[in-house]
């Protein structure tokens, strides 16, 4: 359908000022297609607009509040937060659990719009929503998400210069990241010196950025989130994952059981049961994976030799002994669900943690 003006929309919209209207709105970094479908689900206005919120505001205030099925992205936070303003019902899709979506062979702005309006009008709950985090929240976890940011740029860096100096002939000793800048500063070969000095002053500002993030994340875990302090209380369980776990789930009552939480994080094994065929999978993965790789860590510390003696370190050690070539590592990855299921208990009870308590771990199966 040929696009129209914005001005001409809204003459068009006048016309269904009595039926009920289902938008999609396709976000595009710098425009966004829409689908207006009218009380028949027939397709009654498409266009596009610019990306920014004057434009969205200028559009959609001539609208009456209607429902709108908008895709999770970089622009939905604050697309959605201003039209939920203006009075419309919005619906933000997951839409990496919408094959209709995901897996479609048109994939264009144009049929992403059309294909939400559509489900948004049958049913929402197929567009598997999700609910966007309060502002505070999400500047808390702003930092984390720069602090990330920061150690994947040191990791780049030191395996460059190690890579470069086995070039040589030579290998550079095992050390910590934040302690590498000055270990290997004067054990750098002399004909590598011009290459490498500016990267190793590179890597000792980023490790400097890094601890000033990190003692920032220790201040609002203590401060602003006090329910951290009875995460962390479990062995392996730091500022930092005890943070990102509170702001990444924001409100434990959003689980209507503990154990729902490793399914959310994608810690759960698939299944693909069929007859007699029940082969073993791998984990989901869905949800968010930067938390999950900081469970899966706290996990191998608990299962580490610097390991506190605990149920969950016992269990996830006689688990590890079950034999097989991926015995160890799925042995992480299963004490990184109950570890997500025993952080979720413990912010809900703000409870006192109790190691050695085997009962408590049986309930937690």
């Amino acid at each position: 359908m040929k696009k129209t003006s914005t001005k001409h929309d809204h003459l068009l919209i006048s016309d269904y000022e009595n039926e009920l209207l289902t938008i999609g709105l396709d976000l595009g970094d710098r425009s966004s297609h829409y689908c207006v479908l009218n009380s028949k689900g027939e397709i009654s206005i498409e266009g596009s607009l610019q990306s920014n919120p004057a434009a969205l505001h200028k559009y959609f205030a001539g609208i009456r509040p209607c429902r709108v099925a908008l895709e999770v992205g970089a622009h939905s936070r604050w697309a959605s937060s201003l039209l939920n303003d203006l009075g419309f019902e919005v619906i933000v899709a997951n839409t990496s659990q919408v094959r209709l979506i995901y897996e479609s062979s048109r994939k264009t702005d144009k049929v992403d719009a059309r294909t939400l309006a559509r489900l948004a009008r049958v049913d929402p709950s197929l567009l598997s929503p999700i609910k966007h985090r309060n502002t505070s929240a999400q500047s808390d976890l702003c930092v984390i998400r720069a602090r990330q940011a920061l150690v994947a740029a040191r990791t780049q860096l030191i395996n460059c210069v190690r890579g470069m100096v086995k070039s040589f002939g030579e290998r550079l000793p095992t050390c910590s990241s934040d302690s590498f800048s000055d270990r290997v500063a004067r054990l750098l070969p002399e004909a590598l010196r011009p290459a490498l000095d500016p990267l190793c002053k590179q890597i000792a500002l980023l490790t400097e950025q890094i601890q000033s993030f990190e003692q920032q994340i220790q201040d609002t875990a203590d401060h602003q989130y006090p329910e951290t302090i009875a995460l962390r209380q479990v062995s392996g369980v730091g500022a930092l994952t005890a943070l990102t776990f509170v702001l990444t789930l924001e409100n434990p009552d959003r689980f209507r059981k503990s154990r729902d939480v490793g399914s959310y994080l994608g810690l759960r094994p698939k299944q693909s049961q069929s007859g007699q065929s029940a082969p073993q999978l791998g984990i989901s993965k869905k949800g968010d994976s930067y938390l999950r790789k900081l469970l899966v860590g706290s996990a191998q510390y608990i299962l580490g030799r610097f390991g506190c003696d605990t149920d969950l370190r016992r269990w996830g050690l006689e688990l590890a002994k079950r034999g097989g070539p991926n015995a160890k590592k799925r042995a992480a990855v299963a004490v990184a669900r109950k570890l997500a299921v025993l952080l979720h208990r413990l912010w809900v009870d703000q409870s006192q943690y109790e190691p050695l308590r085997a009962p408590l771990m049986h309930s937690l199966n």
